[in-house]
């Protein structure tokens, strides 16, 4: 489909008033929500960032499908851009899922040091092994030690 100049120009005027409401609707939900505008006043973070987040998905769902002119091409070519860029978001999240758990995890593990394990990690968690304990294991290790030599 051709546009001619004055439609193109219509396009893109239209274009840019809706992606600046989009922008003011987003700027406005942040002063909003952060207490900027009215003071005390702040909404919480399970409604303002969902509502940004969608906004901003607009935003780029809006760009692609026009300036990008994703909307005149054919659905199978709209289909080969669109699958791997969701992919790629869909990665992205799960690798900050996979570092955030890792990241809550880091206190569970134990820490070895030179010395073997650190003292106050296995006493925080009261598996500090006894005396017995510890020297039965000597003697098994110096015994697997001796029959590997």
């Amino acid at each position: 489909m051709s546009l001619s100049y004055e439609e193109a120009k219509k396009v893109v005027f239209k274009g840019m008033i809706i992606l600046g409401v989009v922008t003011l609707m987003e700027v406005s939900i942040a002063l909003l929500g952060n207490g900027h505008m009215i003071p005390g006043f702040h909404l919480h973070k399970w409604i303002m960032y969902p509502a940004m987040i969608l906004l901003s998905m607009y935003k780029a769902y809006f760009i692609v499908y026009e300036f990008m002119h994703m909307r005149y091409e054919k659905r199978t070519l709209a289909i080969s851009v669109l699958v791997p860029t969701m992919l790629l978001i869909w990665a992205i999240i799960a690798f900050l899922q996979e570092g955030n758990d890792w990241n809550n995890r880091r206190q569970y593990i134990e820490l070895v040091s030179s010395e073997g394990y650190k003292k106050e990690m296995l006493e925080k968690e009261n598996k500090l092994p006894d005396a017995g304990t510890i020297k039965v294991e000597e003697a098994g290790a110096k015994e697997n030690d001796a029959s590997s030599h």
